[in-house]
């Protein structure tokens, strides 16, 4: 299992042919450190494709998510500091629904 205590979501878009070792490098340029059980969120351009690099104690995971239709509901503001989000904002942004509304007094559930 993959334990994740801290998730940063980047507001500047990312060349998704980008593999793990510049996913890393990005990280290391942004915030000066990679930490560990931490998830870094990127999306491209077009914001139609998203990688999340998950540093843990045994080295880096990188995985990747593309929308076939329609956007993910990314930061208005493409740059500037790194947005720091809770679980349940995660999930939210990886299913394609507004992750600024969700938390845990606002959950989405499926009806």
């Amino acid at each position: 299992m993959i334990e994740v205590n801290e998730v940063w979501l980047s507001r500047e878009p990312m060349d998704m042919r980008a593999g793990p070792d510049t996913a890393l490098a990005r990280v290391i340029k942004q915030f000066g450190k990679a930490t560990p059980h931490t998830a870094y969120v990127f999306a491209n351009k077009r914001g139609n494709r998203v990688k999340v690099l998950i540093i843990d104690a045994f080295g880096v995971w990188l995985a990747a998510r593309r929308l076939h239709q329609g956007k993910f509901v990314w930061s208005r503001l493409r740059e500037g500091a790194a947005i720091a989000l809770d679980q349940e904002q995660l999930a939210s942004l990886m299913v394609g629904l507004p992750w600024q509304y969700a938390s845990k007094i606002h959950a989405f559930d499926r009806v």
